[in-house]
Protein backbone atom coordinates (compact mmCIF):
# COMPACT_ATOMS: atom_id res chain seq x y z
CA UNK A 1 0.00 0.00 0.00
CA UNK A 2 0.88 3.50 -0.31
CA UNK A 3 0.46 5.69 2.42
CA UNK A 4 -0.64 9.66 2.25
CA UNK A 5 1.58 12.24 3.96
CA UNK A 6 0.45 15.53 5.08
CA UNK A 7 3.75 17.06 4.29
CA UNK A 8 4.05 15.76 0.98
CA UNK A 9 0.46 16.56 -0.21
CA UNK A 10 1.06 20.47 1.26
CA UNK A 11 4.81 20.39 -1.26
CA UNK A 12 3.00 19.00 -4.07
CA UNK A 13 0.07 21.23 -4.02
CA UNK A 14 2.72 24.32 -3.33
CA UNK A 15 5.03 22.88 -6.23
CA UNK A 16 2.13 22.74 -8.76
CA UNK A 17 0.69 26.35 -8.03
CA UNK A 18 4.17 27.84 -8.47
CA UNK A 19 4.56 25.66 -11.76
CA UNK A 20 1.06 27.24 -13.24
CA UNK A 21 2.20 30.29 -11.71
CA UNK A 22 5.28 30.33 -14.63
CA UNK A 23 2.94 28.66 -17.42
CA UNK A 24 0.54 31.74 -16.85
CA UNK A 25 3.15 34.65 -16.45
CA UNK A 26 5.29 33.17 -19.14
CA UNK A 27 4.38 35.81 -21.62
CA UNK A 28 4.51 38.77 -19.48
CA UNK A 29 0.83 39.90 -19.57
CA UNK A 30 -0.18 39.82 -16.58
CA UNK A 31 0.82 42.28 -13.39
CA UNK A 32 3.38 41.89 -11.01
CA UNK A 33 1.11 41.50 -8.07
CA UNK A 34 -0.42 38.57 -9.55
CA UNK A 35 3.00 36.75 -9.49
CA UNK A 36 3.55 38.58 -5.48
CA UNK A 37 0.00 36.72 -4.76
CA UNK A 38 0.76 33.32 -6.01
CA UNK A 39 4.38 33.28 -4.65
CA UNK A 40 3.18 34.06 -1.02
CA UNK A 41 0.13 31.48 -1.44
CA UNK A 42 2.18 28.61 -2.37
CA UNK A 43 5.39 29.21 -0.04
CA UNK A 44 3.15 29.56 3.03
CA UNK A 45 1.49 26.33 1.78
CA UNK A 46 5.24 25.06 1.57
CA UNK A 47 5.97 25.95 4.58
CA UNK A 48 3.19 24.34 5.88
CA UNK A 49 4.59 21.09 4.68
CA UNK A 50 7.63 21.57 6.49
CA UNK A 51 5.74 22.32 9.74
CA UNK A 52 3.81 19.42 9.17
CA UNK A 53 6.82 17.19 8.61
CA UNK A 54 8.49 18.59 11.91
CA UNK A 55 4.74 17.36 13.83
CA UNK A 56 5.45 14.22 12.41
CA UNK A 57 7.98 12.74 10.47
CA UNK A 58 10.65 14.64 9.12
CA UNK A 59 12.11 13.21 5.67
CA UNK A 60 15.51 15.54 5.05
CA UNK A 61 15.26 15.03 1.08
CA UNK A 62 11.59 15.97 0.84
CA UNK A 63 12.41 19.21 3.65
CA UNK A 64 14.91 20.55 1.96
CA UNK A 65 13.02 20.60 -1.19
CA UNK A 66 10.29 22.50 0.56
CA UNK A 67 12.93 25.09 2.33
CA UNK A 68 14.76 25.67 -1.07
CA UNK A 69 10.85 26.17 -2.28
CA UNK A 70 10.38 28.79 0.28
CA UNK A 71 13.96 30.89 -0.19
CA UNK A 72 13.63 30.81 -4.24
CA UNK A 73 9.93 32.14 -4.28
CA UNK A 74 11.25 34.95 -2.10
CA UNK A 75 13.96 35.99 -4.14
CA UNK A 76 12.32 35.73 -7.09
CA UNK A 77 9.35 38.01 -5.76
CA UNK A 78 12.18 40.59 -5.78
CA UNK A 79 12.68 40.14 -9.37
CA UNK A 80 11.12 41.04 -12.33
CA UNK A 81 11.52 37.79 -14.75
CA UNK A 82 9.16 35.15 -14.82
CA UNK A 83 11.25 32.70 -16.27
CA UNK A 84 12.94 32.79 -12.93
CA UNK A 85 9.51 31.51 -11.45
CA UNK A 86 10.65 27.81 -13.00
CA UNK A 87 13.37 27.36 -10.69
CA UNK A 88 10.94 26.66 -7.48
CA UNK A 89 8.99 24.10 -8.46
CA UNK A 90 11.91 22.15 -10.10
CA UNK A 91 13.39 21.84 -6.21
CA UNK A 92 9.46 21.26 -5.03
CA UNK A 93 9.06 18.13 -7.89
CA UNK A 94 12.59 16.59 -6.03
CA UNK A 95 10.74 16.75 -2.54
CA UNK A 96 7.86 15.35 -3.96
CA UNK A 97 9.35 12.41 -5.59
CA UNK A 98 11.36 12.01 -2.71
CA UNK A 99 7.60 11.90 -0.48
CA UNK A 100 6.70 9.94 -3.16
CA UNK A 101 9.29 6.79 -2.58
CA UNK A 102 9.19 7.08 0.89
CA UNK A 103 5.43 6.38 0.78
CA UNK A 104 5.28 3.37 -1.32
CA UNK A 105 5.50 0.05 0.97
CA UNK A 106 6.99 -1.53 -1.33
CA UNK A 107 8.86 -2.47 -5.00
CA UNK A 108 5.05 -3.33 -6.43
CA UNK A 109 3.95 0.39 -5.40
CA UNK A 110 7.14 2.80 -6.26
CA UNK A 111 5.94 3.38 -10.05
CA UNK A 112 2.12 3.56 -9.12
CA UNK A 113 3.26 5.98 -5.74
CA UNK A 114 5.42 8.33 -8.36
CA UNK A 115 2.55 8.54 -10.73
CA UNK A 116 0.30 9.47 -8.33
CA UNK A 117 2.37 12.24 -6.57
CA UNK A 118 3.65 13.56 -9.87
CA UNK A 119 0.09 14.26 -11.32
CA UNK A 120 -1.54 15.03 -8.28
CA UNK A 121 1.09 17.49 -8.24
CA UNK A 122 0.47 18.86 -11.55
CA UNK A 123 -3.55 18.25 -11.25
CA UNK A 124 -3.90 20.01 -7.76
CA UNK A 125 -1.62 22.80 -9.19
CA UNK A 126 -3.36 24.13 -12.07
CA UNK A 127 -7.13 24.29 -10.71
CA UNK A 128 -6.19 26.08 -7.97
CA UNK A 129 -4.37 28.76 -9.91
CA UNK A 130 -7.30 28.65 -12.08
CA UNK A 131 -9.60 29.86 -9.73
CA UNK A 132 -7.13 32.28 -8.18
CA UNK A 133 -6.32 33.56 -11.60
CA UNK A 134 -10.25 34.21 -12.53
CA UNK A 135 -10.01 36.75 -9.68
CA UNK A 136 -7.04 38.88 -10.91
CA UNK A 137 -9.37 39.95 -13.71
CA UNK A 138 -10.80 41.66 -11.41
CA UNK A 139 -7.51 43.58 -10.32
CA UNK A 140 -6.54 43.55 -14.35
CA UNK A 141 -9.75 43.49 -16.31
CA UNK A 142 -8.00 43.99 -19.64
CA UNK A 143 -6.30 40.85 -19.26
CA UNK A 144 -6.85 38.73 -22.15
CA UNK A 145 -9.19 35.62 -21.61
CA UNK A 146 -7.17 33.39 -23.73
CA UNK A 147 -4.91 33.00 -20.46
CA UNK A 148 -7.72 31.76 -17.71
CA UNK A 149 -8.83 29.61 -21.05
CA UNK A 150 -5.40 27.57 -21.57
CA UNK A 151 -5.63 27.02 -18.14
CA UNK A 152 -8.54 25.62 -17.60
CA UNK A 153 -7.95 23.51 -20.60
CA UNK A 154 -4.98 22.27 -19.09
CA UNK A 155 -7.06 21.27 -15.99
CA UNK A 156 -9.26 19.37 -18.25
CA UNK A 157 -6.30 17.32 -20.24
CA UNK A 158 -4.77 16.54 -16.52
CA UNK A 159 -8.37 15.16 -14.65
CA UNK A 160 -8.11 12.03 -16.93
CA UNK A 161 -4.52 11.32 -16.50
CA UNK A 162 -5.78 12.08 -12.94
CA UNK A 163 -8.37 9.28 -12.69
CA UNK A 164 -6.27 6.48 -14.61
CA UNK A 165 -3.22 6.46 -12.07
CA UNK A 166 -5.98 6.71 -9.49
CA UNK A 167 -7.60 3.47 -11.05
CA UNK A 168 -4.22 1.62 -11.44
CA UNK A 169 -3.52 -1.37 -9.18
CA UNK A 170 -3.86 -1.44 -6.15
CA UNK A 171 -6.78 1.68 -7.12
CA UNK A 172 -9.84 2.45 -7.01
CA UNK A 173 -11.67 -0.43 -9.01
CA UNK A 174 -11.05 -2.16 -5.93
CA UNK A 175 -13.14 0.43 -3.53
CA UNK A 176 -15.58 0.35 -6.17
CA UNK A 177 -16.01 -3.57 -6.72
CA UNK A 178 -15.95 -4.27 -2.71
CA UNK A 179 -12.72 -6.20 -2.41
CA UNK A 180 -10.80 -2.91 -0.60
CA UNK A 181 -12.66 -2.12 2.40
CA UNK A 182 -13.38 2.45 2.57
CA UNK A 183 -14.25 2.09 5.92
CA UNK A 184 -17.92 3.33 5.23
CA UNK A 185 -19.18 0.17 3.26
CA UNK A 186 -18.57 1.57 -0.27
CA UNK A 187 -19.65 5.45 0.24
CA UNK A 188 -16.11 6.57 -0.12
CA UNK A 189 -15.66 4.94 -3.39
CA UNK A 190 -18.71 6.05 -4.70
CA UNK A 191 -17.68 9.48 -3.41
CA UNK A 192 -14.69 9.64 -5.39
CA UNK A 193 -16.33 8.72 -8.68
CA UNK A 194 -19.15 11.62 -8.19
CA UNK A 195 -15.95 14.10 -7.37
CA UNK A 196 -14.43 12.97 -10.57
CA UNK A 197 -17.37 13.26 -12.63
CA UNK A 198 -18.42 16.43 -11.37
CA UNK A 199 -15.37 17.77 -11.92
CA UNK A 200 -15.27 16.95 -15.48
CA UNK A 201 -18.43 18.75 -15.46
CA UNK A 202 -17.37 21.72 -13.74
CA UNK A 203 -14.57 21.82 -16.05
CA UNK A 204 -16.58 21.91 -19.50
CA UNK A 205 -19.10 24.39 -18.24
CA UNK A 206 -16.49 26.62 -17.07
CA UNK A 207 -14.79 26.44 -20.62
CA UNK A 208 -18.47 27.25 -22.66
CA UNK A 209 -18.75 30.17 -20.20
CA UNK A 210 -15.50 31.62 -21.26
CA UNK A 211 -16.62 31.66 -24.86
CA UNK A 212 -19.61 34.51 -23.57
CA UNK A 213 -18.55 37.62 -24.80
CA UNK A 214 -20.06 39.58 -21.57
CA UNK A 215 -17.02 40.05 -18.74
CA UNK A 216 -19.49 38.81 -16.17
CA UNK A 217 -18.46 35.30 -17.98
CA UNK A 218 -15.53 35.22 -16.45
CA UNK A 219 -16.63 35.56 -13.42
CA UNK A 220 -19.27 32.73 -13.41
CA UNK A 221 -16.23 30.78 -14.87
CA UNK A 222 -14.36 31.84 -11.45
CA UNK A 223 -17.13 30.61 -9.42
CA UNK A 224 -16.98 27.27 -11.00
CA UNK A 225 -13.40 27.00 -10.06
CA UNK A 226 -14.04 27.38 -7.24
CA UNK A 227 -16.58 24.20 -7.06
CA UNK A 228 -14.37 22.36 -9.02
CA UNK A 229 -11.01 22.73 -6.55
CA UNK A 230 -13.50 21.03 -3.89
CA UNK A 231 -14.35 18.11 -6.29
CA UNK A 232 -10.86 17.76 -7.85
CA UNK A 233 -8.86 17.64 -3.92
CA UNK A 234 -11.95 14.74 -3.45
CA UNK A 235 -10.43 12.86 -6.96
CA UNK A 236 -7.08 13.59 -5.35
CA UNK A 237 -7.25 12.93 -1.98
CA UNK A 238 -10.40 10.96 -1.34
CA UNK A 239 -8.59 7.81 -3.33
CA UNK A 240 -5.50 8.15 -1.80
CA UNK A 241 -6.25 8.36 1.53
CA UNK A 242 -8.96 5.51 0.75
CA UNK A 243 -6.16 3.28 -0.77
CA UNK A 244 -3.27 4.15 2.07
Amino acid sequence: MIKLDAATVLLQWGTGGLFFLWFTTRRYEIGRGYGWLIRITYLLIAAGGIAAALATDVLPVREAAAAAVVLVSLATMMRRNPRLDIVAPVFGLVGVVAGALDAASGAGDVTVSLLRAVVGTFFLGAVSDAMLLGHWYLVQPGLPRRILNELVVVVRWLLPVEVAVMLLPTGMIAVLGGSVDDGWNGTLGWFWLACAVTTAVLIEVTIRALKERSYSAVMAATGLMYLAILTAFGTDLVARAVLA
